[in-house]
């Protein structure tokens, strides 16, 4: 059984447990182990932190990637704005020797240090490259029929030519991994759009990112599909509170671990769609 440290970011715990539970569901049923990342702090948001002070950021990134080091773990989470924070300031430790060397010195003060060894993985990603879309078909037990728009985000596939997952302006991992269920991905245009939430422009500029959302979600409309499935807690709340904010949509809006629980026979309580704004009728 695989097994990595369960990184849980903000966002999923605090406004939409559903999401938590239902990826332990998953991937307890796809044979993944995931282990608590005890003690852990925020990632920490690169589009806030580290646009004041690089060091900072790097250290507060650390810590988390040393906890994992110490548990003799790799790292997996569910969000893409952890994911790029951990995976980027593990991609610049492990490269710079010397910017390692002053991180640890911060990290001494509190008794810590980072070796360098700890990878950072997003829960779509090891779905899709180490379980397999043939393991995750075997493993439904309700196949869907819905039509979904599958919601990519800025933080999963890029920087693209460091991570090197998929085509960044074409990618199709979400596509396969949401089709493994029965659902049908429809296209359309402008698909890795950002949601309008990323790098703070929802807390600081609340107006301008609503016109990214509402663009993203005439295009999701114009495609045909019913519901929006995202691999990022910040996307989905973008959405699913946005929309209300914007009046004029009401998608369903799906993490892709809940989407692969009602697939594998979970109930709406464990899926906590309760917690959505958004209500979500299945």
């Amino acid at each position: 059984m695989a097994k990595y440290a369960f990184f849980l970011g903000c966002i999923a715990p605090l406004r939409y447990p559903g999401v938590e539970k239902s990826t332990r569901e998953v991937c307890k049923s796809l044979g993944i182990e995931l282990v608590d990342l005890t003690d852990a702090n925020c990632c920490p948001a690169p589009g806030v932190i580290r646009s004041f002070d690089k060091v900072t950021w790097l250290a507060a990134a650390a810590r988390n990637l040393a906890l994992a080091e110490k548990a003799g773990l790799d790292i997996i989470t569910i969000c893409n704005g952890c994911y790029g924070s951990l995976f980027d300031a593990a991609h610049e430790l492990h490269a710079d020797p010397a910017l390692l060397k002053e991180v640890n010195g911060i990290l001494a003060d509190i008794g810590m240090s980072y070796g360098g060894k700890t990878k950072v993985r997003h829960f779509a990603e090891v779905l899709f490259n180490e379980v397999g879309v043939e393991k995750i078909k075997a493993a439904i037990k309700k196949p869907l029929e819905y039509k979904v728009a599958t919601f990519y985000g800025c933080h999963f596939l890029k920087p693209s030519k460091i991570k090197e997952l998929d085509d960044p302006e074409n990618p199709h991992i979400l596509d396969d991994l949401v089709e493994a269920t029965g659902a049908k991905s429809m296209p359309r245009v402008q698909k890795v759009m950002c949601c309008g939430a990323g790098g703070g422009l929802r807390s600081q500029y609340g107006e301008t990112a609503l016109k990214f959302t509402e663009t993203n979600l005439k295009n999701i409309k114009d495609s045909g599909a019913e519901m929006i499935i995202d691999v990022c807690p910040f996307c989905h709340l973008q959405f699913d509170i946005g929309q209300k904010e914007i009046g004029k949509y009401a998608f369903p809006v799906l993490h892709l671990s809940q989407l692969f629980g009602i697939a594998m026979g979970m109930s709406e309580k464990e899926l906590g769609l309760s917690a959505h704004q958004t209500p979500v009728k299945l």
